[in-house]
């Protein structure tokens, strides 16, 4: 009797490719569609967890996106004009995605920071094709930030013709992010809860405002570092960059976040480095933040909830600060175990936060008065 072999028939070339990310011909190709991973056990408690979107995977970081969407808005529009240098202030992701949008589009890019940023950081935006601009010295009251920004006039006056993006008021800063949360969307189907760093306010606003159109009921947590004004706390020294800010920035957009909390630098190096060690995917002082929200959001809500951390970066940039043990130890970063939950205070002027802290009011510090009236009418 004879009998029938089936032989697997093996899918077509066009069926292979069908599913597969398209093929691209510039660097600007390379960025979005970046993957979403489960993070469980053991950095989360058993049977709990939260999905981390790496955006650490675009080539620069998260600022690659709104780089490119800034910088062919402003072109469509006239403002940028072809081969116009441009100009502006960052801490390092933003000036990463500048280079690519400058090499994309054809034009010169000077990144103004201060000492903060990492050599490594330099050393990239230099090789990429960045002009660099170090400012030594922070303004009285607006800190590195502000100076930064005074030096950006200064470069924009010399050159009339040069174009500063303006990432802390621009709206392309936050329309930029529409395409990340699509990508949510159809990764995961349904969000019950959004965590996500605040700094400029743009990816928080941009993906946060699309996401609730999809979900009405999301929850959205905003992430800060301590000694960070946005949320209506006193300025102070902050190590941790890429979130938090020592100005009012206007794409935060405060009716979006039902909670905020404060980090301070020592807990989210704890957090990074239980990343990397456990999961192989974590990144600097704005992943660990995040993560440790994260974290307690999945121990304390329910287990059918759904949570999306947004991870800005890799951490490439941060070997020489969150995962150098000199560094840290010098910092005194290290041996500091993250309570177990935040501590709590009712408004943002209670009282000045130093280590992780939650609070489920949020205000608009220049809607509500100086952060000075704020905390000094609590006490």
């Amino acid at each position: 009797m004879n009998h029938l072999t089936r032989t697997p028939v093996s899918a077509s070339p066009a069926q292979l490719l069908a599913d597969a990310k398209r093929p691209t011909h510039t660097p600007a190709g390379l960025v979005g569609d970046t993957p979403v991973l489960w993070i469980g056990e053991p950095f989360s408690a058993a049977g709990r967890g939260f999905w981390a979107k790496l955006e650490g995977h675009n080539p620069g970081g998260i600022k690659d996106r709104t780089a490119l969407y800034m910088v062919g808005a402003a072109r469509e529009r006239g403002q940028l004009l072809p081969g116009a240098r441009i100009v502006e202030s960052t801490s390092g992701t933003l000036g990463l995605g500048l280079a690519l949008a400058g090499a994309a589009f054809g034009h010169p890019v000077t990144v103004v920071s201060d000492p903060g940023m990492e050599p490594l950081m330099t050393g990239l935006l230099t090789a990429y094709g960045a002009e660099v601009d170090l400012v030594t010295t922070p303004h009285p009251d607006g800190g590195w930030q502000q100076a930064r920004r005074d030096r950006v006039e200064e470069h924009l006056a010399q050159h009339p013709d040069a174009w500063c993006p303006d990432q802390y008021n621009n709206p392309d800063n936050v329309a930029a992010y529409a395409p990340l949360a699509h990508e949510l969307v159809a990764q995961l189907g349904r969000i019950d809860t959004l965590v996500v760093a605040v700094g400029t306010g743009g990816h928080s606003a941009g993906i946060a405002s699309v996401l609730r159109g999809f979900f009405p009921a999301l929850r959205v947590v905003g992430v800060d570092t301590t000694g960070s004004t946005v949320f209506g706390q006193p300025a102070a020294p902050r190590l941790m960059r890429g979130l938090g800010s020592s100005i009012y920035p206007r794409n935060v957009a405060y009716d979006l976040f039902d909670e905020v909390h404060w980090v301070a630098a020592p807990e989210a190096v704890w957090a990074v480095r239980q990343l990397a060690r456990h999961h192989y995917a974590t990144g600097g002082w704005s992943v660990g933040a995040v993560a440790l929200v994260a974290r307690w959001l999945a121990r304390v809500l329910p287990a059918e909830d759904r949570i999306v951390a947004v991870f800005p970066d890799g951490p490439q940039r941060y070997v020489g600060t969150v995962f150098d043990d000199a560094y840290c130890r010098e910092h005194r970063l290290l041996g500091h175990l993250p309570a177990s939950d935040p501590d709590e205070i009712a408004h943002p002027g209670d009282r000045t936060v130093t280590r992780w802290t939650r609070c489920t009011t949020v205000v608009d510090p220049l809607a509500t008065g100086s952060t000075r009236e704020l905390v000094g009418a609590a006490r």
